[in-house]
């Protein structure tokens, strides 16, 4: 999608701190971190959501869910991490394309607060 921010950082069009890349998914930290440690894993192949996700993008979402714990042992996560996926606007998706939160370096709180 051309007007998608997260297509354009994963395509190299919007620089941002990557942490992680392959030819199918980029790892970047997050702009407004919820955490000392905040990535977001996005497919270099636009996905609106969770919910576009069809039998097609199993082998791509087998391979993000895989690389989680890789990610988490570069960004030095050894005492543990939170995954998060939003989904749609009740569940605070901000950016309609489907991107995963990996945060960490300190105490995940539930609920938040």
């Amino acid at each position: 999608m051309s007007d998608c921010i997260f297509c354009k950082i994963a395509n190299g069009e919007i620089p941002s701190e990557i942490v992680y890349q392959d030819e199918l998914i980029t790892v970047f930290k997050d702009a407004s971190p919820m955490a000392p440690v905040h990535v977001l894993m996005v497919p270099k192949v636009h996905i609106s959501s969770m919910d576009e996700l069809t039998e097609e993008d199993s082998s791509l979402i087998s391979h993000m869910m895989l690389k989680i714990k890789h990610i988490a042992k570069i960004l030095e996560l050894d005492n543990g991490y939170r995954v998060v996926i939003n989904c749609g606007e009740d569940g605070q998706q901000t950016v309609k394309h489907l991107h995963i939160h990996i945060l960490g370096k300190r105490k995940m709180i539930w609920p938040p607060g």
